[in-house]
């Protein structure tokens, strides 16, 4: 069977209205068993900010190192760092994340765009810092691609030499409302069928009410998916998940029902590129 990773990002965005039944978990404590719970469910990976207590994002590491510690005592999923975030952090702020051993893939956003009614700055000369950071560090680069024009530059860094192929892809769609192009069916073929051959893709599904932007990118060949409070905290229209969890199981009822299995982190690592935990 087909495998398909499944990463969740446990932790809403700040400012973001959390609606009353939905538990979103803030402290090393919570993000840590939330998490566990998850990889019991069937995620494989997890994508964390650098946050402090309050959920705010901060470049110091003592919470970050504490959550990460207390998931690696219960699993060995494949941890995900952000190098993310507000534009006002300085480059090396926002890809501190890549300063702890256990960070094993991290995102790369691949362009500036229109985020609201400001810019989600992310200039070719910072990309290739964070790159070449990544490089340093032995982390695998999850290119977040929100536009069709993102596509042709990681081939351009790839043929630098900023990007070591095989690349693997993130395509964020969303409502288009904020920083992503509209999620349809339409707009998927158009990134899917522009990435290199020989690639692995995913999807990121910002503020949808349904899954069926997720079982459109598992049907197209799609190897990862990710959910979680900070994309949406809809499993159905009408229908929302009381935890990160509940979103997982109902995602892996899904991918069974799509003929494929989610993937083990061992599994996964293998796909991406990464390293055996050792």
């Amino acid at each position: 069977m087909r495998k398909i990773i499944i990463t969740v990002a446990p932790v809403c965005h700040v400012g973001k209205p959390i609606p009353e039944e939905c538990k979103n978990p803030l402290t090393p404590e919570e993000i840590a068993e939330d998490t566990i719970n998850c990889y019991k469910a069937g995620a494989c990976e997890v994508h964390l900010h650098t946050r402090d207590l309050k959920g705010e994002q901060t470049f110091e590491l003592d919470v970050f190192r504490d959550t990460i510690r207390r998931i690696r005592q219960q699993s060995d999923m494949i941890i995900q760092g952000s190098t993310g975030g507000l534009s006002s952090l300085t480059l090396e702020e926002r890809c501190v994340c890549l300063n702890v051993d256990e960070v094993e893939v991290a995102s790369l956003n691949m362009g500036s765009v229109n985020f609201g009614e400001t810019v989600y700055v992310n200039t070719l000369p910072e990309i290739r810092y964070w790159a070449a950071r990544m490089k340093e560090t032995g982390v695998v680069p999850e290119m977040e691609l929100f536009d069709l024009s993102m596509v042709e530059t990681c081939t351009r860094l790839a043929d630098e030499g900023v990007l070591r192929r095989p690349l693997h892809y993130n395509f964020c769609v969303g409502k288009g409302t904020s920083s992503n192009l509209s999620a349809t069916g339409r707009n998927l073929c158009f990134l899917s069928d522009l990435r290199e051959p020989g690639t692995s893709w995913g999807i990121t599904h910002d503020q949808m009410d349904d899954f069926s932007m997720l079982a459109c990118a598992i049907g197209m060949g799609a190897n990862a998916v990710r959910i979680g409070f900070e994309d949406s905290f809809y499993y159905a229209p009408g229908q929302r998940a009381a935890t990160n969890a509940e979103l997982v199981e109902r995602l892996v009822r899904l991918i069974r029902c799509m003929g494929c299995e989610p993937a083990t982190p061992e599994e996964a690592r293998a796909m991406q590129g990464i390293p055996p935990l050792k």
